[in-house]
C-alpha cells in the first residue's frame, strides 16, 4: 500500500508534475498484518463494542477454518 501524491504547477505554459512517495511501515508488511490493522480501524472508527467485535472475529474464524 503506497500513498503517492500529485503536485502539479503551471508556469510560463508548461506543467511540472511532482510525486510525493509517503512509505509506511505497513508497505512491505506481511498481507495478514495489513489485514489485521485494516480491521481494527473499521472496528474501532466504528465504536464497535468491544465484546461484539470479539464475537464476530470468532464467527469468521470458526467459517474460515472450516473452508
Amino acid at each position: 500500500m503506497t500513498n503517492q501524491s500529485k503536485l502539479s504547477e503551471n508556469t510560463d505554459n508548461t506543467e511540472t508534475i511532482i510525486e510525493i512517495e509517503n512509505n509506511s511501515p505497513l508497505d512491505h508488511a506481511p498481507d495478514d498484518i495489513k489485514l489485521a490493522v485494516d480491521l481494527i480501524y473499521l472496528l474501532e472508527n466504528n465504536n464497535v463494542d468491544k465484546q461484539t467485535a470479539i464475537s464476530a472475529l470468532e464467527i469468521v474464524l470458526n467459517d474460515y477454518k472450516k473452508k
